[in-house]
């Protein structure tokens, strides 16, 4: 930890972030969190519960003077993304996130920083604890899981809160008002695949490509970063096409909403096949370098001699699974046309991996028109279901529809305008924001989300910009004194 980072102003929101850091908090692994807030706001005499899928709920009287006011909700989720580059020992489960002060940016150290969404948390934490700002009626509501199916949104309660105004604290242009997103469906194949003895001569090795920025599967699919799961398929299926590769197990990517930076397979070839495929390999690792270059200057691909596998997978099988993750769509399908430079359809091919006789392939499909998003689940299954694969999508969320109309964007905005003498931008993200569910729920809900300046998150180049902290809480506290009475 650098102890400087509790230096940095304001130093409310930084000191509250520090509390968040030592607190191990990935999706799934949020009781330690769940209960140091809902004993946060137990310490300051506020209502607090948690719901009874592990939503945390703090309620906060008006300031005196502002009772008339309309109530706010100040929304955050619970938990962060684990990742770690390659060299780092880091246990997320137990481990405390060590922070690095980087000139006008604050970073971890080889792993995810969670400022995403720490920054919302620990801005509303300093918000319920202050005696000195002016705001009407609160509600802080920290969300459970959000990163890895939000759950938390999902089963949140009709009438579980009072208020009127969502703020949403999970984006990351200071500057920006988000007024809607893309919703999302999760897609899951699986490959039926035996295993089978070897027979003559061979060699193992094993194939690694690291090295990768990876990245938000929302935020930055638009940025033409390599995919470990798609470059790793090239690599197999060249080297099964004209060497006779066979493949014992690959584990390719972690997380649906994160762009994979990472892929091992564990390969093995006719001992008069090595020299031949280590040669083309060369050439087609120098190749896909090149292809990324611009965008992935670290991207490394090698095979390394591995001891040989009692067995590997059905020839069959992993060149139907292979074939199909050639002619599986990821990346970018289409940009907006109403909104320019957004990212309207999208799908990222997660995660390859095998296990237990089945090689189970993992992607997050996303879009702002439920349509195309429907339209891209049909081409998807279609190329699996020709492959023989078993194919299931669920977990779908809907997409929050932009209202430019919102009175309380008016309200920011002209706050905003006033405070820092610029116009704050409106846009929608190609991101699974809460607010898209949390409005089918509370659907007459006015709803703005914004937030600091932060990088690359669900990568572990993830980093927050100092002074947009700064801004981000006085815009919210300017926000919180101006909202209208009912």
């Amino acid at each position: 930890m650098n102890n400087n980072m509790l230096q940095l102003s304001p130093p409310q929101v930084w000191r509250n972030f520090h509390l968040l850091t030592q607190i191990p908090r990935t999706s799934g692994n949020e009781e330690r969190i769940r209960e140091f807030l809902a004993d946060f706001g137990k310490r300051l005499g506020l209502e607090s519960m948690v719901d009874e899928v592990g939503n945390v709920i703090i309620r906060k009287p008006a300031s005196p003077g502002m009772e008339g006011r309309r109530g706010v909700i100040l929304q955050s989720h619970l938990d962060m993304v684990p990742q770690k580059n390659l060299d780092k020992l880091h246990d997320f489960i137990t481990d405390p996130i060590e922070t690095v002060l980087d000139g006008d940016w604050v970073r971890a150290n080889g792993t995810t920083l969670g400022a995403d969404n720490g920054m919302g948390v620990a801005a509303a934490m300093a918000v319920l604890e202050s005696r000195e700002l002016q705001h009407g009626p609160l509600e802080a509501l920290f969300t459970s899981n959000e990163e890895s199916g939000m759950t938390g949104a999902f089963g949140l309660k009709p009438g579980s809160l009072r208020g009127e105004i969502l703020l949403n604290l999970d984006s990351e242009d200071e500057g920006e008002l988000c007024i809607g997103c893309a919703g999302g469906s999760n897609g899951r194949m699986s490959f039926a695949c035996r295993e089978e003895a070897l027979q003559g001569e061979w060699k193992a090795f094993m194939v690694r490509v690291t090295g990768l920025r990876g990245g938000h599967s929302g935020l930055d699919i638009h940025l033409g970063r390599g995919n470990a799961n798609k470059i790793m398929n090239r690599i197999l299926y060249h080297g099964h096409l004209h060497h006779g590769l066979r493949l014992a197990s690959i584990d390719g990517g972690s997380l649906r909403n994160a762009i994979p930076r990472e892929s091992f397979a564990l390969v093995a070839l006719p001992g008069s096949m090595v020299h031949p495929f280590l040669t083309s390999m060369t050439i087609l690792t120098a190749t896909i370098k090149e292809e990324l270059s611009a965008v992935e200057p670290t991207l490394t691909i090698e095979a390394v001699p591995a001891s040989l596998p009692e067995s590997v997978l059905e020839e069959g099988a992993v060149l139907r699974l292979m074939r199909a993750l050639y002619g599986c769509p990821n990346g970018v399908m289409r940009m907006s046309s109403e909104m320019a430079g957004l990212v309207e359809t999208s799908n990222n091919l997660a995660m390859v991996q095998s296990g237990n006789g089945v090689v189970t392939v993992e992607m997050l499909l996303r879009s702002s028109v439920d349509s195309a998003k429907v339209d891209l689940e049909v081409m998807i299954n279609s190329i699996f279901d020709l492959a023989g694969a078993e194919t299931l999508f669920d977990g779908r969320y809907p997409g929050w529809k932009p209202d430019p109309a919102s009175s309380i964007l008016k309200i920011m905005q002209e706050v905003y305008h006033k405070k820092f003498g610029t116009i704050a931008e409106t846009r929608a993200v190609h991101a699974g924001l809460e607010c898209g569910i949390l409005g089918s729920i509370y659907p007459d809900w006015e709803m703005i989300s914004f937030g600091p300046i932060i990088r690359f998150p669900h990568s572990p180049d993830e980093k927050v910009n100092i002074f947009s902290v700064q801004k981000f809480w006085e815009f919210l506290v300017a926000t919180l004194r101006s909202i209208p009475v009912k």
